[in-house]
């Protein structure tokens, strides 16, 4: 769904840059809350494989295909805000580096892929979790369908924006039921995504999954006919091997190094939901070339590279190895913001007295 320039007009892609870069603001100060010495680095990682995972385009439907948007995903592993952050750094990457998604229009791209897909998906993930049974199924199901849900959440923002500022003349009409008819069935692919990943990472390591925390059940005891909580029991001393993040980091690493670097020559190539309905309706008709169309990535190939093969799988390490770097700078940046945070406010705090 990455919006090229031209489909939307300067003023209201000004006010989409206006409200995305609020939203990152708002973002970069929420996440200080929910990183710590062991999620920041993750948080990089998260960022890296939704890289990785939007290069594997599936088909949909006739001709169309798509990908991973990420929001649900990134959300749920790493919380609201830093999923927010996430998005954006995978949106960042591709739009300077790989000329996908126009940089006049980042700001209507961080708002549909970033903003709206983070705040659908845990709004419906969080209620969920509230209905159903205290239980790593209950994340996995909650996930899904958070994930499902926003994908046509960002359809929909997107025919908002169209409607505001669209540079062609087509109906809203009809710019909303092809919009979110295709990415009603983009949605299952994204929520299959998700849910296998979440759930992955739960079985593994569930006490890194900021949306699984709080899944332990105090344990009951019937007393006189009444269940009352047990006693605490002392806390086992844990592993070091257990509280490493290491083995993780490097197997997702792993991961979205071989999913950008092998798997993805073997994506769909038919056009994207957005692509596809842009070129039926005509919204493309004044589409305008990426400022950014002649980097040596350019449409995630390796310029000068013949092979197609070794040409886009260069261009997917590459990508994967820049934003894991990018995003982890930026939440290690965050992480010794808060530290600096409680520092300042621990000495400023009056003593006792």
């Amino acid at each position: 769904m990455h919006v090229p320039d031209g489909f939307i007009n300067a003023p209201v892609s000004v006010a989409a840059g206006a409200v995305a870069a609020s939203a990152v603001a708002v973002s970069l100060r929420g996440a200080r809350r929910e990183l710590d010495e062991r999620t920041a680095p993750l948080a990089g990682l998260v960022a890296a494989f939704i890289f990785a995972v939007q290069m594997l385009n599936f088909p949909v439907a006739a001709g169309t295909s798509g990908h991973l948007l990420g929001g649900a995903l990134a959300a749920i592993l790493v919380g609201p805000y830093t999923g927010v952050l996430c998005v954006s750094v995978v949106l960042l990457m591709q739009g300077i580096l790989f000329a996908d998604g126009g940089l006049t229009a980042l700001g209507v791209n961080i708002t549909n892929m970033a903003v709206v897909t983070v705040v659908v998906a845990y709004a419906v993930f969080r209620g969920l979790l509230r209905l159903l049974p205290a239980g790593r199924r209950s994340v996995t199901v909650a996930a899904f369908a958070g994930a499902l849900l926003s994908v046509p959440g960002a359809a929909v923002m997107f025919t908002l924006f169209y409607a505001l500022g669209g540079t062609t003349d087509v109906p809203i009409g009809k710019v909303f039921t092809a919009m979110t008819g295709v990415h009603v069935l983009i949605g299952i692919g994204e929520a299959v995504i998700t849910a296998a990943t979440v759930g992955a990472v739960i079985a593994v390591r569930p006490d890194l999954v900021h949306g699984a925390r709080g899944l332990a059940v105090p344990l009951k005891l019937r007393v006189d006919g009444r269940l009352v909580d047990a006693p605490a029991a002392p806390a086992a001393p844990v592993p070091a091997a257990a509280r490493s993040t290491r083995p993780l980091w490097i197997s997702g690493l792993v991961t979205a190094l071989v999913l950008a670097g092998f798997v993805s020559y073997y994506a769909s190539s038919s056009p994207d939901g957005l692509e596809k309905v842009a070129a039926d309706q005509g919204i493309d008709a004044k589409a305008r070339e990426h400022a950014a169309a002649d980097s040596p990535l350019a449409d995630y190939s390796v310029k000068d590279v013949s092979d197609a093969r070794l040409s886009g799988g260069l261009a997917g390490i590459i990508g994967v190895g820049g934003t894991v770097l990018v995003g982890t700078g930026v939440f290690w940046a965050v992480r010794r913001r808060r530290a600096d945070d409680l520092t300042a406010a621990a000495t400023a705090a009056p003593s006792a007295h």
